[in-house]
C-alpha cells in the first residue's frame, strides 16, 4: 500500500489523510488501531516490485534496480538461457573435444590403472614448467599426485627400479636347484622340481586347518553344494524298490515314497451296490463298451461344461482307456485329478505326490493304473480308484514322456522319455531298469508305439527320429531331413498305419507306421501357429477329421483325406495343449490349456 501511495497518491490526499488520522487520535485514544493487510515474513520487502521474466507489458513505473535483479536463485554462470544453448553441445552442457593418439591414451590409461595417475591430456592450458594440459594444482598430473611425485612421472612404458615397483613383492621366489651331488639332506639336488619359498608354510597351514565338513561354516558350504550341484550318477532302482542297498546314499528329489497324499472329493466312494467311480455306467444313451470309431463323427460346436479344478496351467488329459467315462488331467500345480466325464461331471479325486509341475500321464491298457511323469525326476504308478502310490521310480533325470507297453503280456513294464538323451525301460514288478535305449542327441519327446506293437518310434530335440525294436537297443531307422523340425508331440491315427507329428515349423507332418517309416508328403495340416509349444493332435474315432490347438488358445479342425481347414473356433485364453476326442460319441472334444481350464464341446 505505501508504494501504491508512492507513486499515485498526491500531496493533498496526503495531508487530508493525515489530518483525519490526527482528529481521530485526539478524538479517542482507547481506539485499537487494526491492520488488514500485516507484514508477513522475516525480509522487508516492501519497497521492491517484482515482474515476471517473460513480462512483455508493464503497468506501473519499476525501477531501474528492480528490473535487473537477477531471478531467484543462484545466477546461471554460463549467462544467459541464449548463450548457454548456443554452446551447449550435450544434454547437460559442453564437452570440448581434444585429439589424442590411441596409443598415448592407452598408455596414459594402464599407467592410471597400475600407479594411480596419469598426464593430463587437455590442451589450450599449461602447468608451471610450461607443459600442455595445467592437471591437479598445476602439476600437470591427475590421480594420486603422491605416487607421481615418487615415481617421478614415470609412465607403464619407462624403465622404474625394482624397489619403486608396486609388484615387487608379489612375484614369488623359487628355491636353490641344491648341488647335484648331494642326494639327501639339506643341500640336496631338486633340480625343476624345486618349490617356492613359503610353500611348506602354507602346506602346514592346510594340514592344521579343520576339514571342510567340520563346523559351521564348512557343514553350511557342504549342505549348499549337496542342494546347487546335480547329480550325475543314474539311480535305475525304484525309491521303493526291495533290495536296495541301505548304504547307497540318494537324493531326495520331490515327495519321498510313502508320503503321498490322496483325496475323494465324492459323496461316498462306493454306491448301494458296493461299485465305485471306476464302474461304467448303464444308465446313458451312449454304449461305453462298444468298438471305437463304429459310429459317424461331426466337428464339435459349443462348449458344453468346464472343470475348472487346477490351481495352474493343465499340459495332458486322458481318457479313461475303454469306456473313457473318467478323464485324468495332470497339472502344473503339482496335482493330477479324475474328473467324472457324465451325470454330475465332478471331480473325484486328486492324487498328490509331486513337487514340481506334471509332464506327462498314461493309463495302463485297462485303466486300472496310470503313471505320472514330473519334473522332479520322478515317474510314480498309482492305482487310480484307490489313489494309492504304489511306486516311484527315478533315473536322475527329468522325465519328458512315459507310456506303457500296450502288449497284455507286458503290462508290467513301461518306457520313459529323459532329458539326458535316453529312453529308459523299466520294470514294475522288480522296480529295475531293464533296458537303456541311447542314441538320440537330444531330450526324448515321445514315444509311440506301431506296427502290433513290436517296435516303437521316438522324436527328440536333435530334431531327428528313429525306430526301435523292442527290448533291442538297436536304432533299425533313423529319419533326418535338412529340412525337418523338433516334433515334441506324436499321435496315431485309428487305424495305426499313419502317425501325425506336430512339427514346430507350424505344420503337422505324417509319416507312415509300417515298415519304412516314410514321410506322406501328400498329407499337410497347416494354419495354426504352434511354435514352441508341444500341442498334441487328435484324431475323430473314425478317422474322419484331425483336430490340433494352438499358441493362441485356438481349435483347429482339418479333413484327414483333403487336408482342407474346415473349422477354427475360440476355445481358451491361452495355448491349447491337448485335442482328444471322445471314443463312443459323435461329435464330444476335450480340450485343455495353460489357462487351467478343461473344456468339453459337443
Amino acid at each position: 500500500m505505501d508504494l501504491v501511495n508512492n507513486y499515485y497518491g498526491s500531496s493533498d490526499e496526503e495531508e487530508k489523510d493525515t489530518s483525519n488520522i490526527q482528529n481521530t487520535n485526539t478524538k479517542s485514544k482507547s481506539l485499537v488501531t487494526i491492520n488488514a493487510t500485516p507484514d508477513t515474513g522475516f525480509d522487508d520487502h516492501s519497497d521492491r516490485i517484482y515482474t515476471s521474466e517473460t513480462a512483455t507489458e508493464l503497468t506501473v513505473n519499476v525501477p531501474y534496480d528492480d528490473l535487473m535483479r537477477p531471478m531467484l536463485g543462484p545466477e546461471n554462470p554460463s549467462g544467459n538461457s541464449k548463450n548457454r544453448i548456443s554452446t551447449q553441445n550435450v544434454l547437460t552442457g559442453h564437452v570440448e573435444q581434444q585429439a589424442i593418439s590411441e596409443s598415448d591414451f592407452r598408455q596414459q590409461l594402464r599407467t592410471f590403472e597400475t600407479y594411480g595417475y596419469a598426464r593430463d591430456p587437455s590442451v589450450g592450458n599449461a602447468n608451471l614448467s610450461g607443459q600442455t594440459g595445467q592437471g591437479i594444482m598445476g602439476t600437470g598430473y591427475v590421480g594420486n599426485l603422491a605416487a607421481a611425485a615418487h615415481m617421478s612421472g614415470a609412465s607403464i612404458y619407462d624403465a622404474v627400479p625394482k624397489n619403486l615397483r608396486p609388484n615387487k613383492d608379489l612375484k614369488k621366489r623359487r628355491n636353490k636347484k641344491g648341488d647335484l651331488s648331494v642326494v639327501e639332506g639339506e643341500n640336496a639336488y631338486k633340480g625343476p622340481w624345486a618349490g617356492y619359498e613359503g610353500e611348506e608354510e602354507l602346506k602346514q597351514k592346510r594340514v592344521t586347518a579343520p576339514p571342510e565338513g567340520e563346523g559351521e561354516e564348512g557343514e553350511d558350504k557342504k549342505q549348499k553344494q549337496d542342494e546347487d550341484v546335480e547329480d550325475e550318477e543314474e539311480m535305475g532302482q525304484s525309491l521303493a524298490a526291495p533290495g536296495a542297498e541301505a548304504g547307497k546314499k540318494k537324493r531326495n528329489r520331490g515327495m519321498e515314497f510313502g508320503t503321498e497324499q490322496t483325496t475323494f472329493h465324492g459323496q461316498s466312494e462306493y454306491d448301494y451296490l458296493g461299485r465305485t467311480y471306476m464302474a461304467v455306467p448303464q444308465d446313458l444313451d451312449v454304449n461305453l463298451l462298444s468298438e471305437s470309431g463304429s459310429q459317424e463323427c461331426f466337428i464339435p460346436k459349443k462348449c458344453i461344461h468346464t472343470w475348472d479344478g487346477h490351481a495352474r496351467g493343465v499340459s495332458a488329459i486322458r481318457f479313461l482307456p475303454q469306456s473313457a467315462h473318467l478323464l485324468l488331467s495332470a497339472g502344473m500345480d503339482n496335482k493330477v485329478k479324475i474328473w467324472d466325464v457324465y451325470h454330475d461331471r465332478s471331480l473325484l479325486r486328486t492324487y498328490l505326490g509331486h513337487t514340481k509341475a506334471i509332464r506327462d500321464i498314461a493309463f495302463n491298457n485297462d485303466g486300472s493304473r496310470f503313471l505320472s511323469a514330473s519334473y522332479d525326476r520322478n515317474v510314480k504308478l498309482w492305482d487310480t480308484e484307490t489313489g494309492q502310490c504304489i511306486r516311484s521310480f527315478t533315473t536322475g533325470k527329468v522325465p519328458y514322456c512315459v507310456t506303457f507297453n500296450p502288449d497284455e503280456d507286458k503290462q508290467n513294464v513301461f518306457l520313459t522319455g529323459c532329458s539326458d538323451k535316453k529312453i529308459v525301460q523299466f520294470d514294475i514288478n522288480s522296480g529295475e531298469i531293464t533296458q537303456e535305449y541311447d542314441q538320440h542327441l537330444g531330450a526324448v519327446n515321445t514315444i509311440t508305439f506301431v506296427d502290433d506293437n513290436r517296435r516303437f518310434i521316438t522324436t527328440s530335440d536333435d530334431k531327428t527320429m528313429r525306430a526301435w525294436e523292442f527290448d533291442i537297443p538297436v536304432v533299425i531307422k533313423y529319419i533326418a531331413e535338412p529340412d525337418m523340425h523338433s516334433m515334441p508331440a506324436v499321435t496315431l491315427h485309428p487305424n495305426n498305419k499313419w502317425m501325425a507329428c506336430q512339427s514346430l515349423d507350424n505344420q503337422i507332418v505324417v509319416y507312415g507306421a509300417r515298415d519304412r517309416f516314410r514321410m506322406n508328403r501328400k498329407k499337410r495340416f497347416q494354419g495354426h501357429l504352434v511354435a514352441g509349444y508341444a500341442c498334441k493332435p487328435g484324431f475323430s474315432p473314425d478317422g474322419r477329421f484331425i483336430s490340433s490347438g494352438d499358441s493362441d488358445g485356438n481349435v483347429w479342425t482339418w479333413d484327414w483325406k483333403t487336408c482342407r481347414i474346415l473349422k477354427k473356433f475360440k476355445a481358451h485364453d491361452k495355448v491349447v495343449m491337448n485335442t482328444i476326442w471322445h471314443p463312443h460319441e459323435t461329435s464330444k472334444m476335450a480340450t485343455c490349456s495353460w489357462d487351467g481350464l478343461i473344456k468339453y464341446w459337443d
